[in-house]
């Protein structure tokens, strides 16, 4: 089969790679729509942290937002999976530590990650090999584009939960890229008050497009009372600027990761009374994502800029936008 396989910082190609055959508790899914996002183009530029660590190396093979339908299984899994639509979990826990059996698999010290550690290959390939337990059905109401976009909105989802919104709140989103914007939807699909804050006009301008109640730039941002703040950049200064601008005794979300430390004065944490709360996957945050766009109550789908082939792939992790590319964030490969 056919798979995207990056081979060095700044090296990505389509090569002919045997076909996965299902272990004991897996499936084989023929993938119909996969996404890319920042993490697969830290791992083609060499930045990603876990090529430092140890956690991923070259070759590897990326894709962990992704849809398609069950075409074969493993020992021990219910041949009915066979023909169901899905979508699946990025994180794979062991299942035996104490964090997976508690539920939280997806912070499991051993785990795996589809298309990004411990060498799991991922789904920017005609076939994808993962576990039966990681599965989610997609209704018919979730067509193939919104299915690829339930693993990014699931770290929406969560971050929104996080956030603790009610209607009425004022929420701010710093950080105009596909988290965040998803996040702003599913908070006003909460019933708050939803601003987004960014830097570049191209991203402002999209942002604007999506009638959230404002769009800005730090040097615009209105001086009113925030209610919850979301971080979802990927700047070293603006997780301090968070703190300082959420209210006292409200919560602020930590999900954009820096490529640097990013530094927070927990003085003012404490004396604000102010909860955070980091936000690391989708995994609890799947199902949720799932109703919601079944349901039409989050639209993930204006997010898309285009949906190219496999073959497209290298030039747009390198940056290149296609001729014709929507002004969304997200890209989509058809398969």
């Amino acid at each position: 089969m056919r798979a995207l396989v990056i081979t060095g910082p700044h090296r990505a190609e389509v090569q002919d790679v045997p076909e996965p055959v299902p272990a004991a508790g897996e499936v084989v899914v023929d993938v119909q729509r996969a996404g890319i996002c920042g993490t697969d183009v830290e791992f083609f530029t060499g930045e990603m942290a876990y090529l430092h660590t140890r956690h991923a190396e070259y070759p590897m093979r990326i894709g962990h937002e992704w849809m398609g339908t069950v075409s074969s299984v493993g020992s021990g899994v219910d041949p009915a999976w066979i023909g169901w639509r899905v979508t699946g979990d990025t994180m794979l826990g062991c299942g035996v530590c104490r964090r997976c059996t508690q539920g939280r698999q997806h912070v499991c010290e051993d785990r795996l990650e589809l298309g990004i550690r411990g060498g799991k290959p991922g789904a920017l390939a005609e076939k994808v090999a993962t576990p039966a337990r990681s599965l989610h059905r997609l209704p018919d109401g979730v067509d193939e584009a919104a299915g690829a976009m339930v693993e990014p909105g699931g770290n929406a989802f969560r971050s929104v939960q996080a956030a603790a919104l009610g209607p009425g709140d004022r929420c701010l989103v710093l950080g105009p890229g596909t988290i965040g914007l998803l996040s702003a939807l599913f908070a006003r699909a909460a019933g708050a008050e939803v601003h987004v804050l960014g830097r570049s006009e191209r991203s402002l301008a999209f942002a604007r497009t999506l009638g959230f109640d404002g769009v800005w730039t730090e040097e615009q941002l209105p001086q009113v009372a925030w209610d919850a703040v979301i971080e979802a950049s990927n700047a070293q200064h603006l997780p301090a600027k968070a703190l300082e601008l959420v209210e006292p005794g409200r919560r602020v979300v930590y999900i954009g990761l820096a490529g640097v430390p990013s530094p927070i004065d927990t003085r003012g944490l404490a004396l604000k009374d102010v909860t955070a709360v980091g936000v690391l996957s989708a995994s609890p945050g799947l199902a949720g994502t799932i109703d919601a766009y079944a349901s039409g109550t989050v639209d993930p789908r204006p997010l898309i800029a285009a949906t190219v082939s496999l073959d497209d792939l290298p030039a747009i992790l390198a940056g290149e936008r296609p001729d014709g590319a929507g002004p969304g964030p997200k890209f989509h490969v058809a398969l």
